[in-house]
């Protein structure tokens, strides 16, 4: 099997000759864009021979300008891929698919309606601060938000299509809101949901396959459970938010589920590289090579050594 037909497998519950792997991180912010970011993304697929590459998104939504009230959220533009952001993740896109394995299973990371609308402003007022301002304006009046959230959907949507005419076999979808201490279920239900899935289903009407993460901690997974129909990976932090790879199963029964070890603590950074592999590989033994990738919770710290990497690849290609 090649990488990609392994990955293939793996997402439609068919036989493998091993398990895949999928992990990568955030690179330091001098080498995440540009030339450096191609360069930073080339040498990680070289050096950790995973099974599936995926090219990271630092190329945000820019700022927006001063967001303190409801209707400050009117400043917010519609996008499109000749906005600047795009065209330098598109442009990034291209030069790293030209050199990459064209036998690796590949992925765009594509952040969700919640973290896209956080971007523009976060820099101003830090992370904590914008997650506690849109519960605050979605409460106070919603409306101005809910349509902002729309022109940043249309956009995303547009960045999901052009991924696949990029040549990439699908998205990484890092969905933010989940979170039982932000929104309510009903809030969730009536500001995240529509637009994730919108933004999922144009990368499905496009061809893509779609990877679901569920990001942050303390999350109701059971908000995602509709979902089901639009993903065709999931994977969240078990040890995050105390939600096992069993315990996924059920819930998205029948979808393939990647992860398996925590991406910032415990073995993954402390242990040597033998206790590494061999936990490795105890997570195939314990969860099964059917409709499983083994990777990490979510996207590893910037410290984490390519060499570790590869050695679970390695051990799971002993199994």
């Amino acid at each position: 099997m090649t990488k990609r037909e392994r990955v293939l497998a793996a997402i439609q519950g068919r036989e493998v000759d091993y398990v895949p792997t999928g992990f990568s991180l955030h690179f330091p912010e001098s080498e995440a864009k540009g030339e450096k970011g191609v360069e930073s993304h080339l040498e990680f697929f070289r050096q950790t021979d995973t099974d599936i590459i995926k090219i990271m998104n630092e190329n945000l939504v820019p700022d927006a300008g001063e967001i303190r009230i409801p209707e400050d959220w009117n400043k917010i533009p519609r996008y499109s891929l000749n906005d600047a952001f795009m065209k330098s993740q598109i442009e990034m896109v291209k030069r790293i698919m030209d050199k990459a394995d064209p036998d690796a299973f590949s992925l765009g990371t594509l952040h969700g309606i919640c973290a896209s609308a956080i971007h523009p402003i976060e820099a101003r007022y830090g992370y904590e601060s914008v997650r506690e301002l849109f519960c605050t304006h979605i409460r106070e009046n919603k409306q101005p938000v809910l349509e902002a959230f729309k022109r940043i959907a249309d956009g995303m949507c547009q960045l999901a299509v052009k991924y696949k005419e990029l040549g990439l076999d699908g998205i990484y979808y890092a969905a933010l809101g989940g979170e039982k201490h932000y929104f309510t279920d009903e809030e969730f239900s009536e500001m995240m949901e529509p637009f994730d899935k919108e933004i999922l289903k144009a990368s499905k009407e496009a061809g893509g396959i779609n990877f679901l993460h569920m990001c942050k901690n303390n999350l109701n997974m059971k908000r995602y459970e509709s979902y089901n129909g639009l993903a065709d990976v999931v994977n969240w932090g078990i040890y995050e938010t105390d939600f096992s790879l069993e315990e996924g199963k059920r819930l998205f029964n029948g979808i393939t589920v990647m992860g398996g070890l925590a991406n910032r603590s415990g073995v993954m950074v402390e242990g040597t590289i033998d206790v590494l592999k061999a936990e490795a590989k105890k997570v195939i033994r314990d969860y099964g090579k059917t409709s499983f990738i083994l990777g990490a919770d979510c996207t590893l710290p910037t410290e984490i050594p390519y060499e570790r990497i590869r050695a679970i690849t390695e051990a799971a290609r002993e199994m």
